[in-house]
């Protein structure tokens, strides 16, 4: 499915990983509506990147408000692919420091936007991909983000890494969920990006960890991202997968 003229969302498309995937998709003539928090540079970034290009104001674990960027998304034509962005991150410890339990309420949210939100964004999304015609044998094509935290997750990432291993998981199962429905679904894990959550990093703290990087000893690129994202869209035969980009690095404990 190419991805020129189709009708596509992006959910957390206003910054990082999102933006690289909207921005490409734009370019490849792809009608992309961005989903993003009302505070983010959501409608900025659609200004910027041209008449094909829409932001609906969106929290990906509100029913009402993904379905109303659906359904904008619909109004450009049938959904074809949706890459799902969206996440966030808080650093949590089993016990902190100071011996206290770790903190569960924060432990909740990550598991709630990450996790909950990505299963929100995949029925609803698969939901209306389910409505339309079949083209060349596929109604739609999913992709989901994890990291390579879900399979070596570090010291405080315990609620980072069991979102993003629920996701890992769900992988499989919704492909095979929605192979009757002729719907595709993948997943990305992406190890060190850049991308924003890097930004308050010191350049020596940087440069140490673009050398922990086997090859090549950089960070993956936000359009190295959208490149897997679109190929996963574009390419039939992949399906059920949640492929790493992360320059074959495993992660050390800290």
């Amino acid at each position: 499915m190419r991805v020129e003229g189709i009708s596509t969302l992006v959910t957390g498309g206003a910054s990082g990983l999102g933006l690289g995937t909207a921005t490409r998709l734009a370019k490849a003539g792809a009608r992309v509506v961005i989903a993003d928090l009302p505070r983010s540079r959501g409608a900025q970034v659609a200004d910027e990147l041209g008449d094909n290009v829409r932001f609906v104001p969106t929290d990906v674990t509100s029913e009402q408000q993904l379905h109303a960027a659906i359904e904008v998304a619909r109004e450009a034509g049938p959904l074809r692919a949706l890459v799902h962005c969206a996440g966030i991150g808080h650093a949590i410890r089993v016990v902190g420091r100071d011996g206290e339990p770790g903190d569960l309420p924060a432990f909740e949210q990550v598991v709630r936007v990450n996790l909950i939100g990505s299963y929100n964004a995949l029925r609803l999304g698969a939901a209306a991909m389910a409505a339309g015609e079949p083209v060349d044998g596929e109604r739609g094509a999913i992709v989901l983000t994890a990291s390579v935290a879900a399979f070596e997750g570090q010291i405080g990432q315990i609620a980072y890494t069991a979102s993003k291993a629920g996701v890992v998981g769900m992988t499989i199962v919704a492909a095979r969920d929605l192979a009757s429905k002729h719907i595709r679904v993948n997943t990305i894990a992406p190890g060190l990006m850049d991308t924003p959550l890097f930004d308050s990093l010191r350049d020596d703290v940087k440069q140490s960890l673009a050398a922990s990087i086997p090859n090549p000893q950089r960070f993956g690129t936000t359009d190295e991202y959208a490149q897997t994202a679109q190929f996963l869209i574009e390419n039939a035969y992949v399906n059920g997968e949640t492929i790493r980009i992360d320059g074959a690095i495993r992660m050390a404990p800290r």
